[in-house]
């Protein structure tokens, strides 16, 4: 914030951390710039396998067989935020199923939808601003 002291206003362009963007409709929509905030104080979180790491990051939900553990009593359509295992966050995520119903879900069955996860850096950056 001090070296933003030295540039003058009309120059400015952003300051701070873009934690999301309104879309069109009016919803707020968290970008994963948010994920270093947000997943210190999340209260429903997901921890993936390392197997399932990679198509996290590549945009794809969290199908069972990828599930390690979560959060007990996360009820379904809650935002989680997504653990890799050893505890390094990887995005954010809507539940499809709560924890009650995942015995009865198949390995091929999705428990999360994908929101956002650290790939997009890469994949948006030109956007991300």
């Amino acid at each position: 914030m001090k070296i933003a002291t030295c540039v003058s206003r009309d120059k400015l362009l952003t300051l701070g951390v873009c934690f999301g963007r309104f879309s069109k409709t009016g919803k707020f929509r968290l970008h994963i710039t948010a994920l270093d905030y947000v997943s210190q104080y999340a209260k429903y979180k997901v921890w993936v396998k390392t197997n399932g790491e990679m198509p996290f990051m590549y945009g794809n939900h969290i199908l069972k067989a990828h599930m390690s553990r979560i959060t007990e009593d996360t009820p379904e359509n809650q935002g989680v935020v997504v653990y890799s295992m050893s505890d390094v966050p990887l995005g954010f995520g809507v539940t499809a199923r709560s924890s009650a119903d995942l015995k009865k879900v198949d390995p091929t069955g999705i428990v999360v939808l994908h929101q956002s996860d650290a790939g997009e850096y890469l994949r948006e950056e030109q956007s991300l601003i």
